[in-house]
C-alpha cells in the first residue's frame, strides 16, 4: 500500500518507564515529561536508536493523552531529534479499541505500539481495518506486540486475508509477563522464531523479556538478527544480579552485549 515513509525500528530502543512501575519501585523511573526527556537523552548517549514512552497523569498513573504525548514529542525533538520516539496505546484494562484509535488520529506520531490482542478484542471490525489503512497511508508505523506465538498465528492470518497491511510489518515479540512475577524463559523466543518462519512473514522483529534473563534473551535476538527494547518498564536488574542504577546502565549492558 502506497503512502509516506515507514520509520524503521531501531536495533535497540529503551523503553524506560511502561504503565505499572513507579518511583517506589526506582527512583530513576520517570514519570514526568521532564525526566522522561533527560532519560531519553542519557540513553540516547548510551547507544539507544529510539524511546518506547509512556505519560503519565498528575498522579503517576498510565494515561492515553494526545496533549501530553504532543508535549513529550515536541520536547523530544527538541532535545534528542535523531532518536527515533514510539508512543504506546497499551490499554491496561483502562481503554477501548476506540480510545486507542482516537489517540493515534490526535497525536499522528512517527511510531506506535499497538497489541494486535487489544486491537481485536472487540472482533476483527471495520474500525480497526481502518485504523491499520490509516497508519499505513499517512507513515506512521505500527509495531504489533504479540504477548504469545498464538498472537503471531493470529497476525499472520489477517495479512494473509489482506485485513493487515503486508508492508512495513513491525513486530514485538514478549516473553515473561508482570502477572505472577512471570520471568521470561530464554526458551520462549525459539517459538516465535518458529513461527515467524513457518509464516514466511516479511517482518522487521524485535524482542523484549521481563526479569533478570532480559540480557541473556536480548544478546541471542540480536544474533539472530532481530531487534530489541530494553528498559525499566520490564525489567530492573542487571545481567550480574545488581539493580541497574539507571535506564541508561541497562542499555550501556545491552550495547556492550551487541558487540
Amino acid at each position: 500500500m502506497a503512502g509516506e515513509t515507514i520509520t524503521p525500528l531501531p536495533r535497540i530502543m529503551v523503553a524506560p518507564n511502561g504503565a505499572r512501575l513507579t518511583r517506589a519501585d526506582h527512583p530513576e523511573l520517570p514519570v514526568t515529561i521532564a525526566q522522561t526527556v533527560a532519560t531519553a537523552r542519557a540513553c540516547f548517549e548510551a547507544g539507544a536508536g529510539g524511546i518506547h514512552a509512556h505519560v503519565r497523569d498528575a498522579d503517576g498513573g498510565h494515561v492515553l493523552d494526545a496533549g501530553l504525548y504532543r508535549e513529550l514529542l515536541d520536547e523530544l525533538k527538541l532535545v534528542v531529534p535523531e532518536m527515533a520516539c514510539q508512543i504506546t496505546t497499551e490499554a491496561v484494562g483502562r481503554y477501548s479499541p476506540a480510545e486507542q484509535i482516537a489517540l493515534v488520529r490526535e497525536v499522528r506520531p512517527q511510531m506506535v505500539s499497538v497489541a494486535l490482542r487489544e486491537m481485536t478484542s472487540e472482533g476483527w471490525n471495520a474500525e480497526a481495518q481502518a485504523f491499520y489503512q490509516w497508519c499505513a497511508m499517512r507513515g506512521v508505523a505500527v509495531q504489533h506486540i504479540l504477548y504469545e506465538p498464538a498472537d503471531l498465528d493470529a497476525l499472520a492470518a489477517h495479512v494473509t486475508e489482506d485485513r493487515l497491511p503486508a508492508e512495513h510489518l513491525q513486530l514485538l515479540f514478549v516473553l515473561g509477563r508482570y502477572a505472577d512475577n512471570h520471568t521470561a524463559d530464554p526458551a520462549d523466543l525459539d517459538a516465535f522464531i518458529d513461527g515467524h518462519a513457518r509464516h514466511e512473514l516479511d517482518a522487521d522483529w524485535a524482542v523484549c523479556a521481563f526479569g533478570q534473563t532480559e540480557t541473556d534473551i536480548l544478546a541471542r535476538a540480536l544474533s539472530l538478527g532481530g531487534k530489541v527494547r530494553v528498559g525499566f518498564e520490564n525489567n530492573l536488574i542487571n545481567r550480574n544480579g545488581t539493580t541497574a542504577a539507571s535506564n541508561a546502565e541497562r542499555v550501556a549492558e545491552i550495547v556492550a552485549v551487541a558487540g
